[in-house]
């Protein structure tokens, strides 16, 4: 018995240790992971802004178009940069001249944007004569002239220590897509949100430039980062294997982590440190935002970002979660109230828990913040999960509260969980979010698919408008666009979540393109 403990322990001493220098390796590679997404960043950052300024000076050319004059003040112009290898003019894809290339030398076949910039500046990829030392190459067209990025590209590529990713976010309507690449990535390895991810047996942590228009993620499997630290990891184990009670001490960390982390979150609300983003809901038929959900974030006191579904459920658990609550409520009253009062059609929607229906401090919370705000009740939608409604009576008596109010009710997540057609009628809401799950079936043989023209048909008999979560496809848009006549989405293929100065700036844009084609008419 004696025997079959020592070898228990062990066992279970090298296991922990393990599970302790493989932590120890990740929090490492994490590190070295944001230190070179900083970097790279920084880099890209430096690139765009001499790049704009190059152009800028290149469009007041006092010469004839592609004279050799104008080729001449192009070059001395680039010369003076520090990332640019080349520059001149484009038309139609094609380079009509360039500093590096003479006229023969030109490529014959137009050039086809990867990207097009929200301000209306191509993105390309260069290859051939222009491309610089057989390395990913980009180049930036705005109007009739363009450049080609030099050390901003190849630099990165030569002095990084990890693998890279750059991408760009989704605009005028296309999906995220892939500029840069050191190594070969699976398709849906694609980041545009900051900060450190797993994903499979690979981390990756991402930085975006500070327009954030791009992105740059660097990312390391877990097995390059155990290697790189396989001393220390063998050192730690051996050691292990003589402290059995290492066992003891690591199963109880797990619990031990569980309560730190509860009490980090209640510090951060205690603070005011969590921060919203907000997601654009569009309607489909119009390609228009008409509103937003706001959508709570926090990073730990470690710096990792932490998804909601963890630390809402941690908050429930602990019996806090109406402080997220009133936390969501206050910013987003706070940071969307003057665009609210100047877009009284626009709807700002809110997620509460089930445990708020049963507050009684709910609605007095409530209330007190619209009148500080300033904002009409209309205006402040709320979304409560399909789970909440199995709590029936407290369901039905605060939503009829919500909406003799003026607000309008959602339904989040519908199909997954409890509702019927009964308890819809029943609950008197405005609105269901039909869930992602059934977005994604779109295109599959999954059973759901056969079920999202019937929630549809529901839909329109009880007359309840329709949010579908999830719109990450061309395919998934456009079928919802074929079913239904009068439909808003949301999802990454029409709109990432954005920081609410940056979303209201999108806002502003839609209403200057609105003014422009009224005035047109």
């Amino acid at each position: 018995m004696t025997l079959a403990a020592v070898i228990l322990g062990t066992v279970a001493g090298s296991c922990a240790g393990f599970l302790l220098g493989a932590g120890l390796a990740l929090r490492q590679a994490g590190h070295h992971l944001q230190q070179d997404a900083d970097r790279l960043i920084a880099e890209e950052n430096a690139t765009l802004k001499e790049t704009y300024a190059t152009m800028k000076k290149m469009s007041s050319s006092p010469y004839p178009y592609c004279s050799e004059a104008e080729v001449a003040y192009f070059r001395k112009l680039l010369f003076q940069t520090d990332f640019l290898r080349d520059g001149g003019r484009i038309r139609n894809g094609m380079i009509e001249c360039s500093t590096t290339l003479s006229h023969a030398d030109l490529p014959r076949e137009p050039m086809k944007p990867a990207y097009i910039m929200p301000g209306g500046t191509n993105v390309y990829r260069v290859s051939g004569a222009l491309q610089v030392r057989d390395q990913p190459t980009l180049g930036l067209q705005f109007k009739d002239l363009y450049v080609v990025i030099n050390s901003g590209a190849g630099r990165r590529v030569d002095a990084s220590t990890l693998p890279f990713i750059m991408t760009v976010k989704p605009a005028s309507g296309l999906n995220p897509g892939r500029l840069l690449s050191t190594v070969p990535q699976p398709d849906d390895a694609v980041f545009t949100t900051e900060g450190m991810l797993r994903k499979g047996q690979t981390l990756y942590f991402t930085r975006c430039t500070a327009d954030q228009l791009s992105c740059t993620t660097t990312h390391l499997t877990i097995l390059d980062a155990l290697e790189a630290d396989r001393a220390v990891l063998g050192y730690i184990i051996a050691f292990g294997g003589t402290l059995g009670a290492l066992f003891g001490w690591m199963a109880s960390l797990g619990y031990r982590r569980s309560s730190n982390m509860e009490q980090q979150l209640r510090r951060a609300i205690a603070r005011d440190e969590l921060r919203l983003v907000y997601q654009p809901i569009i309607d489909l038929a119009t390609r228009r935002i008409v509103g937003a959900e706001a959508l709570a974030r926090w990073t730990d006191e470690e710096g990792f970002a932490v998804g909601p579904a963890v630390f809402v459920r941690l908050a429930e658990d602990g019996g806090f979660v109406g402080e997220i609550t009133r936390l969501v409520v206050r910013h987003a009253l706070r940071e969307f109230g003057e665009a609210l009062k100047e877009h009284p059609e626009f709807r700002l929607s809110v997620n509460v828990a089930a445990q708020d229906l049963g507050d009684p401090a709910f609605l007095p919370m409530l209330d007190k913040a619209i009148e500080d705000s300033g904002v009409q009740p209309q205006s402040l939608a709320i979304e409560i999960t399909e789970s909440s409604t199995a709590r029936y009576k407290e369901a039905m008596e605060t939503i009829l509260a919500l909406r003799q109010r003026g607000h309008s009710v959602y339904i989040d997540d519908f199909g997954t969980g409890y509702s019927s057609l009964s308890y819809l009628h029943s609950l008197s809401i405005d609105t269901i979010k039909i869930d992602q799950t059934f977005t994604q079936a779109i295109g599959t043989e999954a059973v759901t698919v056969g079920i999202l023209p019937q929630i549809l048909a529901m839909a329109e008999a009880l007359k309840l408008e329709v949010i579908v979560e999830g719109v990450e496809t061309d395919e998934q848009a456009a079928y919802f666009a074929d079913v239904a006549s009068s439909i808003k989405v949301q999802g990454w293929f029409l709109g990432l979540p954005l920081s609410a100065d940056d979303f209201q700036t999108l806002l502003a844009q839609q209403d200057q393109e609105t003014e422009l084609r009224i005035g047109a008419n």
